[in-house]
């Protein structure tokens, strides 16, 4: 069992039987619980969870519906009028069993509900491991505006077992990897590499690898947990993956990392005149990238509505598009100011 201490919570990492779990559900004896799952984690995920802790048997359970264009606030809005329903009051527990969409708004739900309830994140994908349950962001979208609703708040842990792993489909690892290939390229070079040969290995997943990706982040926000500066590297890619996504949310429905990861490649094109990247190390990650995620073929109506969308970027000020750039692997910049007319052409140059 490896323990990350993430300041005001504990990280675990192994397995869910061998971990501090049972003993934190006893600390909640005479609380209800409620268990927050989407369709996949009712299916695979939730029958393992009930029956290996007894405190969890009269648990009630709360489906969300699967995926990012759900993650918005009028299903939030259903959770909490059914914990009104339930009884639920500020001094029981939410349990979050899923990825990134499921610990985003799950968190955000017990955050919200009567200014707070106490709340445990259970990730079941590659990315909420490494990323969406760790740091204390929740949050849900606005239309196809990612994240624009959203509290700072800390689970009271993270319990990462990897033998929910085996219920992912490739896709989803794929997805999270690009997150771990983010940690690497903004803070690590080595790190960079070792996930690069993780990609051919689909099916194990180096535990070693996962906690040291985990670390990353866990350093990043001790620094700077409302994201004021140093956290924002965390972003890479995300200012254009996130108009990517939410642009093609319901036609190519891109899982999350599958749009960072172009983000990432357009961000490190980017990076070449607006952050002094080498020409060597652009064409490593953009031979990388490109051999692992499809760019979406923008027309001309897409890049346009894209464009308009990079204005309401969280990351903004004073009307300015802020992003974050890499002066080379393993090094980030954050708060670079790009042009509207300098991202349009970005787009162009990645029209298929």
């Amino acid at each position: 069992m490896e323990y990350l201490d993430a300041g005001d919570y504990t990280v675990e990492l192994g397995g869910l039987l061998q971990s501090s779990f049972e003993q934190l559900l006893s600390r909640y004896n005479s609380a209800k619980k409620v268990i927050i799952v989407d369709e996949n984690t009712h299916e695979h995920c939730l029958s393992y969870l009930i029956t290996s802790f007894e405190a969890l048997n009269g648990a009630e359970v709360i489906l969300l519906p699967e995926g990012e264009d759900n993650k918005q606030l009028e299903v939030a809005l259903g959770a909490w009028e059914a914990f009104t329903e339930y009884g639920i009051g500020r001094y029981d527990l939410i349990i979050n069993l899923g990825g990134g969409v499921v610990t985003d708004m799950g968190g955000f739900i017990a955050s919200c509900f009567k200014r707070g309830c106490d709340f445990i994140n259970i990730p079941t994908t590659l990315l909420a491991m490494v990323d969406a349950s760790i740091g204390g962001k929740t949050g849900v979208n606005l239309g196809i505006y990612k994240n624009q609703i959203g509290v700072f708040s800390n689970p009271k842990a993270v319990f990462i077992d990897t033998s929910f792993l085996e219920t992912l489909p490739e896709i989803e690892v794929y997805s999270g990897l690009a997150e771990m290939i983010k940690h690497g390229l903004i803070h690590d070079k080595e790190l960079f590499n070792r996930v690069t040969k993780q990609y051919d290995n689909l099916g194990d997943i180096d535990d070693t690898l996962l906690k040291d990706c985990i670390e990353v982040k866990r350093i990043v926000v001790a620094q700077d947990y409302m994201e004021v500066g140093l956290r924002k590297t965390l972003n890479f890619g995300h200012t254009i993956g996130h108009v990517i996504e939410g642009y093609y949310m319901k036609s190519l429905n891109l899982s999350h990392g599958h749009a960072i990861a172009i983000g990432m490649l357009m961000e490190a094109f980017l990076s070449i005149d607006h952050a002094s990247l080498s020409q060597e190390d652009y064409k490593r990650i953009k031979k990388f990238i490109t051999s692992n995620y499809e760019i979406p073929n923008f027309t001309d109506e897409a890049i346009t509505s894209m464009i308009e969308m990079l204005r309401n970027d969280k990351k903004n000020k004073d009307g300015k598009i802020l992003t974050c750039l890499i002066s080379e692997i393993g090094v980030c910049k954050y708060d670079v100011e790009v042009s509207e007319s300098v991202f349009l052409q970005t787009f162009k140059t990645f029209k298929v």
